[in-house]
């Protein structure tokens, strides 16, 4: 049901406080024991008997977003008057009762392993002329890409079963009270709905027809609608930009997204390091945690030992700091790297250095197979 558009006076716009860089974070609450594509097969869509006609937040909404976008506030009202709110969606935005341990090791054998490493392999050699075209345009290297989208939904394997509008429409009225940012979260799930709903206007297609995780993420990068709005590209030039159905779109979107958010070609994004324990400053040295705080002269200062090359990057630099599990409980001890800017701009993608070395490294990975090469072992070592 495409929205019409509505000449009416514009209001001031809405502006959520939610930084827009969360868009890709926030949709799935990916924290070192986030969901992965295979959790995100497992479950099934479950949709309650509410749905939101009569919800007087909700039709107040619709009237609101026809002033902002100029759009028929009747044709807002009956669709999301079609949303039902999807009580799984709320209870999978809480955080666990009882939090594990992270544990790079366990974390990075989710994703570098046997079947995603096929079909990465088999997406790379089916998608070689747009993922070399994409790292011709922006320097984003092919095997950062190919990373994400497979740890994103397996290579479009696993997108997500939510009607996206009841996703959005549940978290932005009902977001879970309990949870301790709800205030936040509410704000930005509202200003997804709005962008959800203006994109579809847009494109003249069926809001109803939409397909995400249960938080509103879409496609084979899984975008929220913001960043849809924002750095979705039609890369095969069709004319029509398809993060489902189009992997040159969704490699192109992927690339554009990094590259907005400072990537910078050539530069690594993190390097193997070590310890000069006689002038370690641990906690000097993970203070500004993954930004890239540090001048090589003052990270070494602090106790990181670089190797030749490495020195010869003027930085910044970040402490990248990955636990190995509970110490007290059998854990190893943490594995480190020396971040660069770019490691930082995987970050932007999820606010993780888990998810953003498992994408590195899964990329990096599926390179070195079709050369005929091992797997290479993690750079990340421990103290």
């Amino acid at each position: 049901m495409a929205l019409q558009p509505h000449n009416q006076t514009r209001s001031h716009m809405f502006k959520p406080t939610a930084v827009a860089t969360l868009a890709i974070c926030i949709f799935i609450a990916f924290s070192a024991y986030g969901k992965s594509a295979e959790g995100k097969k497992s479950i099934k869509t479950q949709t309650s008997d509410t749905t939101y006609a009569r919800d007087p937040r909700v039709q107040q909404f619709a009237l609101d977003v026809a002033l902002r976008r100029d759009l028929n506030p009747e044709a807002i009202q009956a669709v999301l008057a079609q949303a039902r709110k999807l009580p799984q969606a709320q209870k999978l935005m809480l955080p666990p009762a009882k939090a594990s341990a992270k544990n790079w090791a366990a974390y990075r054998a989710r994703f570098i392993e046997p079947v995603r490493l096929k079909a990465g392999r088999a997406f790379w050699e089916t998608q070689r002329h747009w993922l070399d075209k994409a790292e011709a345009d922006t320097g984003v290297p092919a095997s950062l890409i190919v990373g994400v989208i497979g740890v994103e939904t397996l290579y479009g394997q696993h997108m997500g079963n939510f009607r996206t509008l009841d996703a959005l429409t549940t978290l932005a009225f009902d977001f879970p009270a309990a949870h301790p940012r709800a205030a936040a979260r509410t704000e930005f799930f509202l200003g997804e709905l709005e962008q959800f709903l203006s994109l579809t206007h847009r494109n003249g297609s069926d809001p109803l027809g939409y397909r995400s995780s249960y938080a509103g993420a879409m496609g084979m990068p899984q975008f929220m609608p913001s960043s849809w709005v924002k750095y979705a590209v039609d890369f095969d030039g069709d004319g029509k930009v398809d993060l489902f159905g189009s992997a040159a779109d969704a490699i192109g979107s992927v690339a554009h997204y990094f590259k907005a958010f400072g990537w910078q070609p050539g530069l690594p994004t993190h390097v193997a390091m070590g310890f000069d324990a006689t002038r370690l400053d641990m906690d000097a040295l993970l203070a500004p945690d993954i930004l890239p705080s540090f001048s090589t002269p003052s990270f070494e200062a602090k106790g990181a030992v670089l190797d030749e090359t490495s020195r010869q990057h003027p930085g910044p630099w970040a402490l990248i700091e990955l636990h190995n599990g509970d110490q007290a409980h059998g854990g190893q001890p943490p594995s480190y790297v020396a971040g660069t800017d770019n490691f930082y701009a995987v970050t932007r993608y999820n606010w993780s250095s888990y998810y953003a070395m498992a994408v590195i490294e899964l990329g990096q990975a599926i390179e070195h197979t079709m050369k005929g090469q091992p797997v290479p072992p993690t750079l990340a070592k421990p103290r």
